[in-house]
C-alpha cells in the first residue's frame, strides 16, 4: 500500500497537470491499476469497520439469555440475577457446555446494546421566523400598601429570541385577548402561528385524539388577525420552553427591584 504523499502525488499528478493512468503509472513506477486508485479517488476519509461479536459457543443460549436479561429489566436491581447464577442456569435447564467467562462476556455486552436500545432519544428543536409563544405567568405587586396578584401574559419569538409582555388582572377570555392585542401592537405585526398551552381562555375540552374545542370568542380573534393557533399537549410545557424561559426571566429581572427585597409597584 502506497503511503499517504504518495497516494497525494497521484491525485495531484492527474487533476492538476492532466496526465494519463499511463504516463503516472510510469514516472511513479507503481502499477497502472494502484494509480487509477488513487488518481481518480474522490473520497479521501477512511471508512471504518465495525466488527459484530459472535458468540457462536453460545448457539442458541444467546436467545434465552436476552429473555432473562428483559424480565430481569422489570425488577429491582437487587434481585436480579448475576451473570454467573445465568451460567448455572443454563447448565442446569438447557445442558450448556461452554464456559463461565464466554457468559460473562456476552452478558456485559447484551447490557451495554439493551443499554443503547432503551436510551431516550432526542431532537434538536429548530424554530421557523413568524413563530410566537405565549403563557401567562403569576407576579406580585404592591398596592395601597398590601400584595396582590397579578397576571402578566408572555409572547415570546423564539427565532429572534424576543418578548413582549403586558400585565391584566386575571386570566379570563377578556384579559387573554386584550393582552395579545397589546403584544401585537408593541411587535408590529402578528406572527403566523402561536403556541399556547390548553388554558380556559382559549380551550372548551381536548379531545381523545388531541382534537380541541376553542370558544367561539377566541376562533373569531384568531380569523380576525389570520394566525394559526397550536396547543401542546396536556401537561407538556417543555414543548414551549422559550416562553416558559421568558416568564422566569420577567419574574426575576422586571418585576423587582434591584435589592430583590420589595417588588415594584403597579402602575
Amino acid at each position: 500500500m502506497l503511503k499517504v504523499p504518495q497516494q497525494q502525488y497521484i491525485h495531484f499528478l492527474r487533476q492538476m497537470d492532466g496526465c494519463s493512468i499511463q504516463e503516472i503509472a510510469k514516472q511513479t513506477k507503481v502499477n497502472w491499476r494502484t494509480a487509477k486508485k488513487y488518481a481518480d479517488r474522490e473520497n479521501w476519509n477512511k471508512g471504518f469497520e465495525v466488527h459484530e461479536r459472535r458468540f457462536l459457543i453460545l448457539g442458541e443460549c444467546t436467545e434465552i439469555i436476552d429473555t432473562w436479561l428483559t424480565e430481569d429489566g422489570s425488577l429491582p436491581r437487587k434481585q436480579r440475577q448475576t451473570g454467573t447464577r445465568i451460567c448455572s442456569r443454563l447448565k442446569d435447564e438447557h445442558g450448556y457446555t461452554g464456559s463461565l467467562r464466554t457468559v460473562l462476556s456476552y452478558v456485559q455486552y447484551r447490557k451495554e446494546q439493551m443499554k443503547l436500545e432503551n436510551a431516550p432519544s432526542y431532537e434538536r428543536l429548530e424554530h421557523i421566523g413568524g413563530e410566537a409563544q405565549a403563557d401567562f405567568g403569576t407576579h406580585q405587586v404592591v398596592r395601597d400598601g398590601q400584595y396582590l396578584e397579578r397576571k402578566v401574559l408572555t409572547l415570546s419569538f423564539p427565532y429572534s429570541n424576543a418578548a413582549f409582555v403586558y400585565p391584566v388582572p386575571s386570566e379570563n377570555t377578556e384579559c387573554f385577548l386584550e393582552a395579545l392585542k397589546h403584544c401585537f401592537k408593541e411587535a408590529g405585526g402578528v406572527p403566523r402561528r402561536i403556541w399556547f398551552d390548553n388554558l380556559s381562555a382559549a380551550v372548551v375540552s381536548v379531545g381523545k385524539e388531541g382534537q380541541r374545542t376553542l370558544t367561539e370568542t377566541f376562533t373569531k380573534f384568531c380569523s380576525h388577525y389570520r394566525f394559526e393557533p397550536i396547543f401542546c399537549n396536556p401537561a407538556s410545557g417543555n414543548e414551549k420552553g422559550n416562553v416558559e424561559n421568558k416568564v422566569g426571566y420577567g419574574r426575576r429581572n422586571w418585576c423587582f427591584c434591584q435589592d430583590q427585597s420589595e417588588p415594584l409597584r403597579s402602575v
